[in-house]
């Protein structure tokens, strides 16, 4: 009887080129993959609930695969954590209905943004923040933020070149906090486009610092221009922390 087994991973991405499977790269799609086929006996595809690019990490990575394999789940999770790197755990893994499918099954996604403003970074979080060594106006930062809730066309905020045509996204909620020199930019949504949380911490930042106006972001908005939109923000400082279906 063929199996469905959903499985929640947590991984530091500093040292992979993304999740999904690139040839000559090394990915958390192709180790994880790697490590079932050597515990189950045979080869899976697992299907990502996002596409995190490099050095982009997840708290709540949702992957899925297909399987005839008996082998009980608590086996498959222990398994697959004593194969895998110390920067990979599985959370968990169940048994779910065969329609069930990781990427389209999802009703919504939580992204986390972590920003330092140390002028050096703490090694202990170099890894998971991005350093921005100027002063934020954290007020204007989140009026800014509000234009963007409801659901709006974010084509300015799609990486150039990206081949999405349908660029509507819902964002449910933004949540911009500031502890110390640590900033969080939380974002709630349907989905997202390619690049899209870290080009609206660009232009969220970059408002912060009085560099953009934060009337701009409604305008960026309306004319749909990705030219228009701040900077990519790096990869280090994003996670995915939760899929919820």
């Amino acid at each position: 009887m063929t199996r469905n087994i959903k499985l929640v991973i947590r991984y530091d991405g500093t040292h992979y080129s993304g999740w999904q499977f690139q040839k000559n790269a090394d990915t958390v799609q192709e180790c994880v993959e790697s490590a079932l086929k050597r515990i189950i006996g045979h080869r899976v595809k697992l299907t990502g609930a996002g596409r995190t690019d490099s050095g982009v990490h997840a708290a709540g990575q949702v992957a899925n695969f297909k399987t005839r394999s008996k082998l009980a789940l608590n086996k498959i999770k222990d398994a697959l954590n004593s194969s895998l790197a110390e920067d990979i755990l599985i959370v968990s893994a169940e048994s779910v209905p065969l329609k069930f499918n990781s990427q389209r099954s999802a009703k919504s996604k939580w992204y986390s943004y972590t920003v330092t403003t140390e002028h050096f970074a703490d090694p202990f979080i170099r890894h998971f923040a991005a350093r921005y060594s100027y002063p934020l106006d954290i007020r204007s930062m989140r009026r800014a933020a509000r234009v963007l809730t409801g659901r709006h066309d974010f084509k300015a905020f799609q990486a150039a070149g990206s081949g999405e045509s349908n660029t509507i996204r819902a964002i449910k909620k933004i949540r911009i906090e500031k502890d110390g020199d640590l900033v969080y930019i939380d974002l709630w949504a349907d989905g997202f486009l390619y690049n899209m949380v870290r080009i609206i911490v660009g232009t969220l930042l970059e408002i912060g610092r009085g560099k953009m106006a934060e009337e701009s972001m409604k305008e960026i908005l309306l004319n749909r221009d990705r030219r228009s939109a701040g900077p990519t923000a790096p990869a280090k400082g994003l996670c995915l922390v939760k899929v919820e279906y």
